[in-house]
């Protein structure tokens, strides 16, 4: 059948349009004006949307992604379902993948998750042909075309430090008091929301590392630490807020907004753990039974079926178990093992789980309950809040005890099998632990849910994104209140998956 010669050319007066459309086009002198809301005409408009996705297919396999992953299979897991994610975004766009890296993969030495001490193999790999680092933990989910328009932004040969900035209304213990005049001024990321180094700031910290190695004994609160060693007294660059690196759940009406979301509802893998499966050990002694004590019986002491107080003396209105060991001011580390072989030789060999908590440890059993049942009591788990002490050189992590310690029971066989003991009874016992698990090749797993220190503590817009599992410490507070604002079974739970809030005071 023969055509019309208008409709032929009619045909091809589309297919040319059509092809002219899918082709990026050149940009031409004047083309378009930046961000300043200079109005542009339709065809502009057109070409800027078909430039930009150009731009970010091929600009995306300069960005290196890292996912601040654990060994536990839990958390592997959970960090390998998010590296899937992102190389799925970067498929359907078509173009070179990305490199998506997990940090427990490259555990070549204990400190691999304080990130500094990478700096030098990043720059080395990476420092020619990347010009973006971008950080991330297992639960940040990432809308990558919307990453990859706001790191557009900023001038990739220069150095920049990008995230979601937090700061201390209040100077704290956990970060040395720094900034004790006005610790507003100093901002920090939340690693939750992603952070970003350009690539020029990566090969500075890498040259600056090789020549002056890390000097800090304790790592602490990493993401303070982090920022301070860039920021370098003032000669480094602070970090640049991004409103779009975000910590608002996935169902938030501000979602679309966001380049970054977090899930942050309290991790349930089936069926709570039974309150029969945890065994809980509180540390205590004679000088603080009288103050102490009142506030567990008083707030969390019921949520569990299984709990003993372990003291230099035996006081039987608790009652409280003497083991036998003195107290001591500074660590206690004896009393500790003490609880260790008592667990294993006078409790139920069914009992997988044991918790070991200071006196003033206010903690959340019923949460605990939850968290515990994404955990194998088969491995050997050691969790709680990780600190990490001369991982520069070779050290160790350890949890730190007064957010609470839980182990499981294969871990605590394996810890004592090993002969690995205390070098004195008042050596620090979290510390110890670390150094025996660690040579044990045990991994530490951090969970950000157990608090060494109180809620006035941390960042408001950090615990905002939490539902905690513990505190420590009863300094200007009245931990009764804290226990039933923060802690108490009614006060916040997920249902359906979406978190239910409530009123919390300034504590």
């Amino acid at each position: 059948m023969s055509r019309e010669p208008g409709c032929s050319r009619w045909l091809c007066f589309a297919a040319c349009a059509h092809l002219f459309f899918l082709l990026p086009p050149l940009r031409t002198r004047g083309e378009w004006r930046g961000r300043a809301g200079t109005p542009w005409r339709a065809k502009q408009k057109i070409t800027f949307v078909f430039k930009s996705t150009y731009f970010l297919v091929t600009e995306l396999k300069e960005i290196v992604f890292i996912i601040q992953s654990q060994r536990n299979s839990f958390h592997s897991k959970r960090a390998e379902d998010l590296k899937t994610d992102i190389l799925r975004q970067a498929a359907d766009l078509g173009k070179e993948l990305p490199m998506v890296l997990l940090i427990h993969q490259m555990d070549r030495h204990e400190g691999a998750w304080t990130i500094l001490p990478l700096m030098k193999d990043f720059s080395v790999t990476y420092g020619r042909n990347s010009s973006w680092i971008f950080f991330c933990e297992e639960d940040t989910r990432i809308q990558v075309v919307k990453l990859l328009e706001i790191l557009r932004r900023f001038d990739r040969s220069k150095e920049w430090f990008l995230g979601k900035a937090l700061y201390d209304e209040e100077s704290t213990i956990i970060h040395h008091y720094a900034f004790a005049e006005n610790p507003t001024v100093f901002k920090f990321p939340d690693f939750a929301a992603g952070w970003a180094l350009s690539i020029p700031l990566v090969n500075k910290l890498a040259k600056k590392l090789k020549s002056e190695p890390l000097k800090s004994d304790f790592t602490i609160d990493l993401k303070h630490e982090i920022a301070l060693y860039i920021w370098q007294k003032g000669e480094g660059p602070h970090l640049t807020p991004v409103p779009e690196f975000c910590t608002d759940d996935l169902n938030s009406y501000t979602v679309d907004y966001c380049a970054t979301t977090f899930s942050n509802f309290l991790p349930l893998c089936g069926e709570p753990v039974k309150k029969e499966d945890i065994f809980v050990a509180v540390k205590t002694c004679r000088k603080f039974h009288g103050d102490r004590i009142p506030v567990v019986k008083q707030t969390w002491e019921k949520e569990a079926a299984r709990i003993e107080y372990y003291s230099d003396y035996a006081d039987i209105s608790i009652p409280t178990v003497d083991l036998g060991i003195p107290n001591t001011d500074r660590g206690h580390c004896g009393k500790t093992f003490a609880i260790l072989e008592r667990f294993l030789n006078h409790s139920s060999p069914r009992t997988p789980w044991l918790v070991i908590v200071d006196d003033d440890t206010l903690i959340s059993i019923f949460r605990l309950r939850k968290l515990l049942s994404c955990y194998d009591p088969d491995d050997p788990v050691f969790l709680g809040e990780r600190y990490g002490y001369g991982l520069g050189t070779g050290g160790y992590s350890y949890i730190t005890g007064g957010g609470g310690m839980v182990f499981s029971r294969i871990a605590v066989q394996k810890l004592l099998a090993s002969k690995c003991r205390c070098y004195s009874m008042d050596a620090p016992d979290d510390m110890v632990l670390g150094m025996c698990f660690s040579g044990l090749g045990i991994p530490i797993t951090h969970s950000p849910l157990f608090h060494q220190a109180r809620p006035m503590d941390y960042p408001k817009d950090y615990l905002s994104h939490q539902i905690p599992v513990s505190f420590h410490k009863h300094w200007n507070i009245d931990p009764v209140k804290v226990y039933f604002t923060w802690l108490a079974p009614n006060t916040e739970e997920p249902r359906d998956g979406k978190k239910v809030g409530y009123n919390r005071e300034d504590l």
